[in-house]
């Protein structure tokens, strides 16, 4: 892959990465919630899980979803409606006190395993592949597809784990908790309408 191609993908990875979306802000709500350490599952499945998808779809798996496009429904509105479900829990955690008696930290798995029904990794796959994975050499494409998409992803789910522990202190008073867990939440809505409204 030429460089200024690689240059290309790693800005779109980094720009489509650290935008707010369901993974950084329930990575953010869990920093702020559990502190960073009780975060690294959750950082780790999501910068392995989305790559991982990533190289998937580019060697075939969107060919499987045009063929039986059912499959590819389901798990958007299924994602759609778990992604609500979560941005409703983060909105109603009463505090950080609360939250960790009720609830623990996404598992490695469950981080890696939400990438599948999460609508921004499904929009940015699409775009990736659609971009640069050209046919010529599918495999390669595709590993260096998802090697850019790991690094990348590694650095955003840190960088937002560490926001929400930085703020961990400060979000101690009730309200101040609301708020945040108000706007992450709210992150997380307004990201499952838009990429549901640009699908329809």
């Amino acid at each position: 892959m030429p460089l200024e191609t690689l240059l290309a993908l790693a800005g779109i990875l980094f720009a489509a990465c650290w935008t707010p979306g369901p993974n950084n802000a329930m990575l953010a709500a869990s920093g702020a919630t559990f502190g960073f350490r009780r975060t690294l599952p959750h950082m780790q499945g999501v910068a392995w899980g989305f790559p991982l998808m990533l190289f998937a779809v580019a060697l075939g798996l969107g060919e499987v979803f045009r063929l039986y496009p059912v499959l590819h429904e389901v798990l958007r509105w299924g994602g759609a409606a778990l992604l609500l479900w979560i941005a409703w829990r983060i909105a109603t955690a009463a505090s950080a006190e609360g939250a960790v008696a009720r609830a623990r930290p996404f598992t490695f798995w469950q981080a890696a395993g939400f990438q599948w029904i999460n609508p921004k990794a499904w929009v940015m796959c699409a775009g990736i592949v659609a971009q640069f994975v050209t046919g010529a050499d599918t495999v390669r494409d595709a590993a260096i597809c998802a090697v850019v998409a790991g690094v990348v992803g590694l650095t955003s789910a840190t960088g937002w784990a560490a926001f929400g522990a930085a703020l961990a202190d400060w979000l101690r008073a009730p309200r101040r908790l609301q708020l945040f867990n108000a706007t992450m939440a709210g992150t997380i809505v307004l990201g499952v309408v838009w990429l549901i409204g640009a699908d329809l």
